[in-house]
């Protein structure tokens, strides 16, 4: 009752927050870019807001537990990419003077057909960014409370929608700010209370692990997703009404919402390319990416995709057009990394504590809950139940703050790249978009947070960051160059995200750059940008294009809110 509480309370904020942007927004640079006019440290707490999803939240402690300390270089690869940002993209993408990626496209090399394209990839990085999201709204609801999935799915899409259709980027700013403070803290103090109230034993079992192979206590077991399991030993689990289930050697599927309780005592079943809590592989500090081994590959697989990737997010680079001129959007980005630091230091202590007190998450396929199980495992009193309610709020304002810019992003890209319109055509898009994703969301609860929004960072790393990277950096680069670098990306990333999904099982090296394809998908793309763009001639304006994006601004002309400086040309 108290998690449900908590969950609407920022609900009912986040909706506030919206009605009061109503009256701020008259334009389409109202909706998209809040007309430029937010401060640096403003901005920096919504970026940061925004950027700390589910997948950071809950997901990196969720990795932790099911995939060992190697996944700590998750967010290693989060923060490293806005340095990136910093460095290459921040101030001369603000000097642009666009509101979205495809408007930076389009006037950096004049081409119509490279700004539909890279709106597709906008809305392709957003559907696989959104929709893990709205599913673990659902999931971390019904852990929680007795609600069915689909409440928490469809009451964080209708929250998103409501505010984004009432406030757009103004009301999303003052949300995601706010809700990134709220992050903050709710992360941070749980953290703190869980250290100091588990115990001396469960803190020494957390520094110390042992491998999780056999049950200390009866223990139910609920399977919030299709799971299969790995029985090496015989065992009789028994149903929730007592009846027994005999689980011989070899795999079970056992399906989702399916509970079993496993005697004290019995081993521990092994789920498929999962390393088993407090093993000698989960203690490894590198990744072993789809159980295929190689684990440094997997683990510069992974670095690639989240550091160039963050680079690349349509939604993020969208918070960098509404800093007032090119100095502020890099102040915001340097603010971003301090901020995004704190905040990433204590993911590690719900994962390890995670694998001591809730280890048979890992069976039931719900790592993604850990962060709020855990205060019921330390106290089952009234203080359990606090911290439970005030982590699910903060795990809410999560969902809620990033879904706001992601689909704030595919909004833009439909209505304002691919089919340009007034302020009531955004409005409508917000909805009708959110809508598509609750769909894809209540269909999508067996897949995992965090490797669709890692592959979210993969697309964005082979498409948006070599674009951005050589239109800004490098005169040559011509519209048929990046059109050919980007769809070159695009299709690789797509398709090795599908062979992985949909294909025959692969093993190996081989399984590893299709689970995580950035190794060799972004050279491929910033190589067909070069190669092709080397056999054709640069625009005439190539040039001043790349002064106007380097060069600083008149101060006095940039708080008039200057026009685009990169000019298109029909």
């Amino acid at each position: 009752m108290a998690a449900g509480l908590a969950a609407a309370s920022v609900v009912l904020i986040t909706l506030v927050i919206g009605v009061r942007g109503i009256a701020a927004m008259r334009t389409t640079s109202d909706f998209l870019v809040a007309s430029r006019r937010v401060t640096p440290l403003l901005n920096a707490a919504a970026v940061s807001g925004e950027y700390l999803s589910a997948a950071s939240f809950l997901g990196v402690a969720g990795l932790v537990l099911k995939d060992g300390v190697g996944a700590l270089w998750y967010p290693v690869g989060f923060a490293a990419g806005y340095i990136a940002m910093l460095v290459l993209v921040a101030a001369p993408m603000r000097r642009s003077g666009a509101l979205t990626v495809p408007d930076f496209a389009e006037a950096r090399l004049a081409s119509p057909r490279l700004r539909k394209l890279t709106a597709v990839v906008v809305l392709v990085i957003a559907g696989l960014y959104l929709v893990p999201q709205f599913r673990t709204a659902g999931l971390v609801l019904s852990v929680v409370s007795t609600t069915p999935y689909w409440v928490g799915v469809v009451l964080a899409g209708t929250a998103v929608a409501t505010t984004l259709a009432l406030g757009g980027m103004r009301a999303a700013t003052y949300v995601q700010a706010f809700q990134f403070c709220l992050k903050l803290v709710l992360f941070i103090v749980p953290a703190i209370w869980l250290v100091l109230t588990a115990g001396t034993s469960v803190r020494d079992a957390a520094v110390e692990p042992t491998e999780y192979t056999h049950f200390p206590h009866d223990t139910p077991v609920t399977f919030r997703v299709d799971v299969t399991l790995d029985v090496t030993d015989p065992v009789t689990a028994f149903t929730q009404e007592g009846a027994p289930v005999a689980l011989s050697e070899g795999t079970h599927h056992m399906p989702a919402d399916s509970t079993l309780v496993f005697p004290e005592g019995a081993r521990v079943p092994e789920v498929g390319g999962i390393s088993q809590p407090g093993g000698p592989a989960w203690e490894r500090p590198l990744l072993n990416v789809a159980g295929a081994g190689y684990p440094l590959l997997g683990t510069l697989a992974v670095l690639i995709a989240t550091t160039l990737g963050t680079m690349g997010l349509p939604h993020v680079i969208m918070r960098f057009h509404t800093s007032p001129d090119g100095r502020a959007a890099r102040r915001t980005a340097a603010i971003t990394v301090a901020l995004l630091s704190v905040f990433y230091l204590f993911p590690a202590v719900y994962g390890v504590l995670g694998s001591v007190l809730v280890p048979d998450l890992y069976l039931a396929g719900a790592t993604d809950t850990a962060v709020v199980a855990l205060p019921m495992q330390v106290d089952t009193g009234w203080q359990g139940t606090l911290f439970t309610a005030l982590l699910t709020g903060g795990a809410f304002a999560a969902f809620l703050a990033t879904s706001l810019g992601l689909l704030l992003a595919a909004s833009g890209a439909v209505a304002h790249d691919l089919a340009p319109a007034g302020l009531g055509r955004l409005r409508v898009t917000v909805v009708a978009l959110a809508s598509v994703v609750v769909c894809l969301a209540l269909f999508a609860k067996h897949l995992d947070a965090g490797v669709l929004v890692t592959w979210a960072f993969t697309v964005a790393a082979s498409t948006f960051s070599p674009m951005l990277v050589l239109g800004i950096w490098w005169p040559r680069l011509t519209a048929a160059g990046a059109v050919s670098g980007v769809l070159a990306g695009l299709l690789a990333s797509s398709g090795a995200i599908a062979v992985t999904l949909f294909g025959p099982g692969i093993s190996g090296w081989q399984a590893i750059l299709l689970a995580q394809p950035a190794p060799w998908t972004v050279p491929l793309a910033f190589l067909t940008m070069v190669l092709v763009s080397l056999r054709g001639r640069p625009p005439a304006w190539s040039m001043p294009a790349m002064l106007r994006l380097h060069l600083a601004e008149d101060r006095s002309a940039s708080r008039q809110d200057r026009s685009l400086t990169v000019r298109r040309t029909r």
